[in-house]
């Protein structure tokens, strides 16, 4: 054996030889990861409900979506309670930890027709809007994948803080800027419900918002009312 032919062989085993290396994810908005205590047990229970029930429409989301069992009970009795909705609302969750949730089993074996996001406000302190949108449309690529006859509502991060000069409220308009390009007018829908949160000045009150980020009752009357005619829509009603 030559001294080329040598060399060519022990380039090539070397390249044979050196392990994959993973690709590490861009930033923390994308890199799924799951969170401790409570976290776990409510994210099985999503898994338990969709193991024994079928589900037509599924919100996914953070403590606002969550708080349709608390403040917004009522609302979504009214609203929900007859259109076998499930909701997938957890505390505290960012975008990452909806896509380990999605990931992990929240929407296996079900076939809802409409699955309607609001995630991103958790990210705003530690992500830039980029960022945002980067795990928004991770998650809808997610669903697509998982589910590619649903039909996907997202909308925009709701307004937070008591007027526009509120740091992470700029910072998830310009993520909604960028968000609302993921419609394509097929599966994936963007909507804007935002401005009925606000008062004609851009200002938050307290009686939408008792804390300036978190709805009250009237607010997620406010949701309900305003996502309606797209939920009838998606869910084949008349």
């Amino acid at each position: 054996m030559n001294r080329l032919t040598f060399f060519t062989l022990s380039v090539l085993l070397a390249l044979v030889t050196i392990p994959a290396v993973a690709k590490e994810p861009a930033h923390s908005a994308v890199n799924p990861v799951p969170r401790a205590g409570g976290w776990l047990k409510r994210h099985q229970s999503f898994n338990d409900r969709a193991a024994k029930g079928k589900f037509d429409l599924i919100f996914i989301g953070d403590s606002i979506t969550q708080g349709w069992e608390g403040r917004g009970k009522s609302v979504w009795q009214k609203y929900y309670g007859e259109r076998n909705a499930l909701n997938l609302g957890i505390g505290g969750d960012r975008t990452q930890h909806v896509l380990w949730r999605l990931d992990n089993g929240n929407i296996k074996g079900i076939s809802p027709k409409l699955a309607v996001i609001m995630i991103g406000t958790n990210n705003a302190g530690s992500n830039s809007s980029e960022e945002i949108f980067d795990g928004n449309k991770a998650i809808v690529e997610r669903l697509q994948k998982a589910l590619p006859e649903m039909n996907i509502l997202i909308l925009a991060v709701f307004p937070r803080g008591a007027d526009a000069s509120n740091k992470q409220r700029q910072v998830n308009e310009g993520a909604n800027a960028m968000i609302s390009k993921l419609a394509d007018g097929k599966k994936v829908h963007y909507l804007d419900i935002g401005k009925s949160f606000l008062q004609k000045d851009g200002t938050l009150t307290r009686e939408i918002m008792p804390d300036l980020l978190h709805l009250s009752e009237q607010g997620y009357t406010i949701w309900a009312e305003s996502i309606d005619p797209s939920v009838k829509k998606f869910l084949g009603e008349k």
